[in-house]
């Protein structure tokens, strides 16, 4: 096979109309170009089991992935596929299939041998993802006993993702086979945190009716803390009914009633003040007098570590790492799903409100950035997409999707010499990536004709 650019671009394309193909569930397609990559007359069997994209997803991954049944029962039954294959993040056809829904795709995998505890690295098997999205069908064909209830991932349990979502028919399924209401996380997450930070009440009130201790904290936040800082109502007198103890102090010294004085949620403070221990330093135990007297220290506070920021605002070059709670990393990973649900909506004003409350949880992730940065540019306004892409860059200079990002904003501005240098910047990082090595040429190419036109412009000596 010759190695020159021209060759190598040649076989990308082929591959990707391949693996397209597959997605698509064009059979015809997909031996077309099979063919046409089996230079060394190997097979189409043994070819197509070897063509892979960047993140090493076949055929099977990209079938599986959109539903595609008859293109799976293709791929497996014709052309021998494994059908427990993994991506480079440890993901089989299954996972994928079940992230997505796909109930018959589920059902044939299962049938053909797929392990139904196959788990990425990170420990995610497709019944988490059945339960994250709250699809009790998809949940029966995965369960076999009821010890698969507690299956345990980086991202905490079936139960955990069930009630982080919301899904309340999901997390009545898991419960009524005895999934452990108190199951937590390595970092003390558990499902009724989960449903409070996402503000789900019917969840919550599940939990506290199968067991689940209200008093849990993680990140040094108990659970009345998160739902005083979101405002819930609801929530609030949900877990003091369920035996919340108001008097519990988080990690900075301060009760449940001090973060909603903190937000001048006076309806909380209201709510909380008959069962609230006086705090001895606040001399005026009302409404009114523990806000003021909560600002004035918030402020006082603020006032002494302006040094602090000053400083920190002069090290912009190099962004400090702000260290993130595990119940606010949580938060922000659902703040990151609502995004993509509103993108995949096209609603990309409320995808830009999902992903900046992501990253107000936790401003050391990239993608947040990189994410947002997109839904500016879907809202033409790329001013505020290149400062995201900017900003995501300082995070992850080394990050190819950063320099994409950078350069998208910059084309549209129609800076295109510096949207050539961002996208070549994204070139040397992956210079395999087809989309960046385009985008380079393309604002080259658009920077000459509006220069040119510019020239053209000129008026004439």
């Amino acid at each position: 096979m010759a190695s020159d650019p021209s060759s190598a671009l040649a076989v990308r394309e082929k591959v990707m109309a391949f693996l397209n193909a597959a997605r698509t569930g064009n059979i015809s397609q997909l031996k077309k170009f099979g063919l046409l990559l089996d230079e060394e007359k190997n097979g189409l069997e043994k070819t197509a089991s070897d063509v892979k994209d960047a993140n090493k997803r076949n055929a099977l991954h990209f079938a599986a992935r959109e539903g595609k049944v008859e293109m799976c029962r293709y791929l497996l039954e014709e052309l021998k596929f494994d059908v427990e294959v993994r991506d480079e993040d440890g993901e089989t056809p299954l996972i994928h299939a079940a992230r997505q829904g796909h109930v018959e795709t589920v059902k044939y995998l299962l049938q053909q041998g797929a392990n139904h505890f196959a788990a990425s690295k990170m420990g995610i098997c497709a019944l988490h993802h059945a339960c994250g999205i709250g699809n009790v069908e998809l949940m029966k064909l995965l369960v076999f006993k009821d010890s698969d209830m507690d299956l345990p991932s980086d991202a905490g349990t079936p139960l955990i993702w069930a009630a982080g979502h919301g899904k309340e028919a999901a997390v009545k399924f898991l419960l009524e086979r005895n999934a452990n209401p108190n199951c937590a996380t390595d970092d003390g997450i558990t499902p009724l945190l989960s449903a409070v930070a996402v503000g789900s009440l019917l969840c919550l009130e599940l939990l506290i009716k199968a067991g689940a201790t209200t008093n849990i904290s993680a990140g040094g936040a108990s659970a009345l803390h998160i739902a005083a800082d979101n405002g819930d109502i609801k929530i609030i007198k949900c877990l003091l009914k369920g035996g919340a103890d108001p008097n519990i102090a988080d990690e900075d010294g301060l009760k449940p009633i001090q973060v909603a004085a903190l937000k001048n949620n006076q309806v909380v403070v209201k709510i909380l003040l008959p069962l609230t221990s006086p705090i001895q330093d606040i001399s005026d135990w009302t409404i009114d007098g523990l806000i003021e007297y909560t600002k004035k220290e918030e402020m006082r506070k603020k006032d002494d570590s302006k040094e602090t920021e000053l400083l920190s605002m002069l090290s912009l070059q190099k962004p400090e790492i702000v260290e993130v709670t595990p119940e606010a990393k949580a938060r922000s990973l659902e703040a990151k799903l609502r995004g993509q649900d509103a993108f995949k909506r096209n609603d990309f004003a409320s995808a830009v409100n999902a992903y900046t409350q992501a990253i107000d949880l936790d401003p050391n992730d990239a993608i947040f950035l990189s994410n947002r940065s997109l839904c500016w540019l879907k809202m033409g306004q790329p001013e505020q997409a290149l400062t995201d892409a900017q900003a995501c860059q300082a995070l992850r200079p080394n990050w190819a999707k950063a320099c994409y990002r950078e350069g998208a904003a910059l084309r549209v501005l129609q800076r295109f010499d510096e949207a050539a240098n961002a996208f070549y910047e994204g070139v040397k990082l992956d210079p395999d990536n087809k989309e960046m090595v385009d985008s380079f040429r393309e604002a080259v190419e658009a920077g000459r004709e509006f220069h040119g036109t510019t020239e053209k412009l000129k008026p004439q000596p």
